[in-house]
């Protein structure tokens, strides 16, 4: 299964691409869709649609999984990072993907181990769990976060359901 990470920002949407095939993960491709500050808010959405776009194309990935937002104290921040979070659901749902969501302690958490970490912690355990990722930087190694995140989810739900069937068919 190829999976689709994606962290949403206004001025730079992470993304990241990794296969999942059971326990074995692999770095496909990572980056980040950036707008530009100086243009207005829906031309700066428009460039997040169209980057992304042009990611689903070039990856054709199964799923998407992106995070949810952090609601910050400056309340126009928020709904900003909001939009560009709609859209990035948008492009990923447009091409016909399945969105799974999850908040940022939990991404952590499956990644690190705690929902507490530093982005430092997240970015070093993405480059043990995906070594052929490199140095990617923060916001492409959030984004593969959020993949590798969405694909132990996905192994796990997929082991429950297996073996719930068995012990079904058992009775």
């Amino acid at each position: 299964m190829r999976l689709l990470g994606l962290d949403p920002g206004l001025q730079r949407t992470g993304w990241g691409v990794i296969e999942a095939d059971g326990n074995h993960l692999r770095f496909r491709a990572a980056g980040v869709v950036v707008s530009r500050p100086q243009d207005p808010l829906a031309a700066r959405l428009d460039a997040l649609y169209r980057g992304l776009q042009e990611v689903v194309a070039l990856y054709r990935p199964d799923v998407a999984a992106i995070e949810e937002t952090v609601v910050n104290v400056n309340a126009g921040s928020s709904l900003k990072l909001g939009q560009a979070r709609g859209v990035a659901m948008l492009a990923a749902a447009h091409a016909g993907l399945l969105v799974t969501e999850y908040a940022s302690k939990t991404v952590k958490r499956a990644v690190v181990g705690t929902g507490a970490a530093q982005k430092r912690q997240v970015a070093m355990m993405v480059r043990t769990l995906l070594p052929a990722s490199g140095d990617v930087g923060a916001d492409a190694a959030d984004a593969l976060a959020v993949a590798l995140c969405h694909a132990h989810h996905d192994a796990t739900q997929r082991r429950l359901a297996a073996a719930y069937a068995a012990a079904v068919s058992a009775e």
